[in-house]
């Protein structure tokens, strides 16, 4: 049986706030000089606008992390390809997601890497540090990857190899920075451990 190979190509994925997504060859964003006017890069309906953009290949998996604090994962060849100027595809259309659940974060990967973390941080200031090897197997309904209390949400993760700096910025102005190694290894589904401490109101 013939099994089609799929080119390594370097591409971009770009995602907007009402959750529209799609991947585009890099060749559609040619080096400009300083002072350039640039170009469209995506055309977006009224109040939405680009959320996430990344370089990446079409080998990579790309993580999405929800807000509900659910992982789910893609191929990066699995994003329809769009043209430059096009809306790209409705999220919901690709990932098994719950109503009102919304992607948070997208991290493109190469390989799981043992020394290699994912930090989490949630809306109330929570943070999670978990080695990127427990989100190596992420099934197509999603995996749990933090276990969140009611009133809170998964804003954002970001992939750490153990030697960052980590900055906490607050809706009020309030900045906190640690190292990563202060915040020990936890499971998949552990809750995390306090980051900063909040005033009533800020996030």
């Amino acid at each position: 049986m013939y099994k089609r190979q799929i080119p390594d190509d370097d591409i971009v994925v770009t995602m907007t706030n009402f959750g529209y997504i799609k991947r585009m060859s890099s060749d559609n964003f040619k080096s400009q000089n300083r002072g350039g006017k640039g170009i469209k890069g995506m055309q977006t309906i009224e109040e939405d606008y680009i959320e996430d953009l990344l370089m990446t290949t079409t080998h990579h998996y790309v993580m999405f992390f929800t807000n509900f604090g659910r992982v789910y994962r893609l191929k990066a060849y699995e994003i329809p390809e769009a043209g430059r100027t096009a809306r790209g595809t409705a999220i919901i259309n690709l990932l098994q997601l719950a109503p009102e659940e919304k992607i948070s974060a997208i991290i493109p990967v190469k390989d799981y890497e043992k020394d290699d973390n994912l930090f989490m941080v949630t809306r109330k200031g929570i943070v999670k540090k978990t080695p990127i090897l427990e989100y190596s197997n992420v099934r197509k309904n999603g995996l749990a990857a933090i276990n969140l209390r009611e009133d809170d949400e998964l804003i954002e993760v970001k992939k750490t190899d153990n030697n960052q700096d980590i900055f906490l910025v607050t809706k009020y102005g309030q900045c906190i920075r640690f190292k990563e190694t202060d915040v020990r290894k936890t499971g998949r589904t552990s809750m995390g451990v306090i980051g900063m401490n909040l005033t009533d109101g800020d996030e």
